[in-house]
């Protein structure tokens, strides 16, 4: 049977192979809140907060890479879930410091059906150097993707146009 997939550049082969790593993240995360009860990114948080006792909002939303308000969401469904309490700073009112509960405890130490247990065998049956070479060109592409586009020398940066004056196909 021949192959369907067409020819691709090394971009774009590139770029499809992370479109299927982020759309096998979207499944799994599917089926972790089915089996669980807590999404990947949740899991992530749970993850984080385990290591990190009375870390703040703030910090863990530096430290996933997201933002703030994106961990408030987050942080609501796990405590309605009774997964993590949050405790005001008596010095500072604003702050608040977030800790695993038992229940939070005992999601953190499970790993059979979660995204992190599949990441984990593929980091196991790479080699180091491997996850070296794959965690610096992932943390380079992370980078530009965060940074605005810049223009070719010479060039002068255009926004596109609006959807309304776009010219149809």
């Amino acid at each position: 049977m021949p192959d369907p997939t067409p020819s691709l550049p090394p971009v774009l082969t590139f770029m499809r192979l992370l479109w299927l790593v982020d759309h096998g993240l979207q499944r799994a995360s599917k089926r972790m809140r089915a089996d669980l009860g807590i999404t990947g990114p949740q899991r992530l948080a749970i993850r984080v907060i385990g290591r990190a006792p009375d870390i703040s909002a703030g910090a863990l939303a530096a430290t996933l890479h997201v933002d703030p308000s994106t961990v408030t969401g987050i942080l609501a469904r796990l405590e309605t879930a009774g997964l993590v309490t949050r405790r005001i700073d008596q010095t500072d009112r604003r702050r608040a410091s977030i800790r695993l509960t038992p229940a939070g405890r005992r999601v953190d130490t499970r790993l059979t059906g979660t995204v992190e247990a599949a990441v984990q065998g593929v980091l196991d049956a790479s080699a180091p150097r491997e996850r070296r070479a794959a965690e610096r060109l992932l943390g380079r592409l992370a980078l530009a993707l965060a940074e605005p586009p810049r223009p070719r020398r010479g060039q002068a940066a255009r926004p596109l146009p609006s959807p309304a004056r776009r010219p149809r196909p």
